[in-house]
This record gives C-alpha cells, sequence and structure tokens, in this order.
C-alpha cells in the first residue's frame, strides 16, 4: 500500500419514506452519496457494496469491515489501491 491516508468509510441503513426507497448512506471526510438498497442482497453485503461504490468513487480500492461500536451501521477501511 502506498503512503496515502485513506479515510474510514462509515455507512448506515435510512429507512424508506413516502418519497424515496430505503437506501445506505455512505460518508468520510471525503464526502457522502447515498446508495439504493439492493433487495437481492443481505444486510451486509447492501453496506460492503455500498462501501465498495464509495471507494471506487475516490479510487482508493477494495474495503474490509464489520459493524461500527454504536451497533448502528458499519465501518470499513480499504485494504488496496
Amino acid at each position: 500500500m502506498s503512503d496515502t491516508m485513506y479515510q474510514a468509510i462509515e455507512t448506515r441503513f435510512a429507512g424508506p419514506t413516502n418519497h424515496r426507497g430505503a437506501r445506505i448512506i455512505v460518508r468520510a471526510q471525503a464526502g457522502r452519496m447515498t446508495v439504493p438498497w439492493d433487495h437481492a442482497l443481505n444486510s451486509d453485503e447492501n453496506h460492503r457494496v455500498a462501501a465498495e461504490m464509495f471507494a471506487q468513487k475516490w479510487g482508493w480500492g477494495r474495503v474490509k469491515g464489520g459493524a461500527n461500536a454504536r451497533g448502528d451501521g458499519y465501518c470499513f477501511i480499504c485494504i488496496d489501491k
């Protein structure tokens, strides 16, 4: 891995409203994005895919992660470039 400083990628579930479907909110210091919930995937897979999409957007590579300490979402880190 290079000397690039990576950021923690946090994800959380946002339930459906009258105007929007269920989605994953992804954020890091670099910014945030929203990824629609994929009903063909389980919860862990939805969060991982959303984090991977965010990392790809910033050119950060593959991610690895799991539930965050608060238990209300997930946290990921990049494992390569």
